[in-house]
């Protein structure tokens, strides 16, 4: 397994369920240490419908077949003893000026075209649902399935899964995978360790496109930068809230224990680490107009992520055209989300030999057409 964040630890887990020895390649550091990869940066939001778009229909079945996975997959998480921080609260997309406004319509017609289960409300109502939005919110979609996990202990629980069921972490960082008429064989590390394998997973999120391969998989850095405020005392935020905010987008994500993500900026600027002022000050300001409380509450973190884009938005699952060789990356903005069933797909794959229905339009053998992201989106 090459990569040991959600998506290695995930399908290693599975794989070990299924009596198959694992051995994950997690990266240069420590398995749990903080980084830029979406496992550590993530918000966290499991929202196949507020997360879609107008042209992505093919993505929110797959999203949506995920989402349902989840309760089963967060029950045997806690079975083995952990926590992976899931939350039932809804979501409310809100829109504050009238041009917002418009779009958010748009976006709830298009819901109830695709029986997308909604709620239209009123500035009033959404006020009521959730009191600390500011006053000028003019209107609001509350998505009820929309819901979100905490993915700093969704890594940890998947990783004491993973290690319980017999899986090995060990920190390297891989260079290559190699190969031997034609069948992948194993990796080799930069340190010029060769680690041999009759299976390779390519699980290695933003990283995976930097890897040298037997085969050309798409994959690029998207930076996010993104923010960490924590409440203390102060009244806390109940639900979700993804805004339409002057044109801009904005996202707050609360934790159980006082915590709101917001996020996130969208960069495309390679592996920048570099935290700027912009960034910070951009989504300060946005939070404020969308919960004024915000400017109360303390700033515990500022932080940059690696979305693993693609050029079309969608993953990479499955075969890879070479033999002993299967994707599971370039997930984008739903990383968090398609955990449950990448998993599940990626191990029938190379436990049965097949891959099931729900992934098959996700090959990399697919046709691809480049699409540009939005401003705002999920690292």
């Amino acid at each position: 397994m090459i990569g040991g964040g959600l998506m290695g630890a995930a399908i290693a887990w599975r794989l070990a369920q299924r009596g198959r020895e694992v051995t994950v390649v997690t990266g240069p550091g420590p398995i749990e240490a903080p980084g830029a990869t979406a496992a550590w940066a993530s918000a966290g939001m499991l929202a196949p419908v507020t997360e879609t778009n107008f042209t992505e229909t093919g993505l929110l079945d797959l999203n949506l077949d995920s989402l349902r996975r989840w309760p089963r997959f967060v029950d045997e998480l806690a079975d083995t003893g952990a926590d992976p921080g899931y939350r039932t609260d809804s979501t409310l997309s809100v829109a504050q000026s009238p041009d917002d406004a418009a779009r958010l319509s748009d976006f709830a017609d298009f819901c109830d075209d695709h029986d997308l289960t909604t709620k239209r409300l009123t500035s009033r109502e959404a006020r009521r649902l959730e009191p600390l939005l500011s006053p000028r919110v003019r209107s609001a979609l509350l998505v009820e399935a929309d819901v979100s996990c905490d993915n700093r202990m969704l890594w940890s629980a998947l990783i004491h899964a993973a290690t319980t069921a017999g899986v090995r972490f060990t920190p390297g960082e891989v260079e290559a995978v190699t190969t031997d008429d034609d069948r992948a064989t194993g990796v080799r590390l930069r340190t010029a360790e060769q680690v041999t394998a009759d299976h390779i997973v390519l699980a290695a999120g933003a990283w995976s496109g930097s890897i040298d391969l037997p085969v050309e998989v798409p994959v690029r850095p998207v930076k996010g930068q993104i923010l960490r405020l924590h409440a203390g005392t102060l009244p806390r935020l109940t639900h979700t809230v993804r805004a339409f905010s002057h044109g801009q987008e904005v996202y707050l994500v609360p934790r159980h224990h006082g915590e709101v993500v917001v996020g996130a900026s969208v960069e495309e600027m390679g592996f920048d680490t570099r935290v700027t002022g912009e960034g910070a000050w951009s989504l300060l300001r946005d939070a404020r107009q969308v919960m004024p409380l915000t400017a109360e509450y303390t700033l515990n973190e500022f932080s940059v992520g690696f979305r693993p884009g693609t050029p079309d938005n969608s993953p990479f699952l499955g075969p890879s055209g070479v033999p002993g060789l299967t994707l599971a990356c370039g997930h984008h903005r739903n990383g968090v989300l398609l955990v449950p069933l990448t998993a599940d797909a990626v191990v029938e794959h190379i436990t049965d030999g097949r891959l099931p229905d729900c992934a098959a339009p996700f090959t990399l053998a697919r046709p691809m057409t480049a699409r540009k992201p939005r401003r705002e989106e999920e690292p």
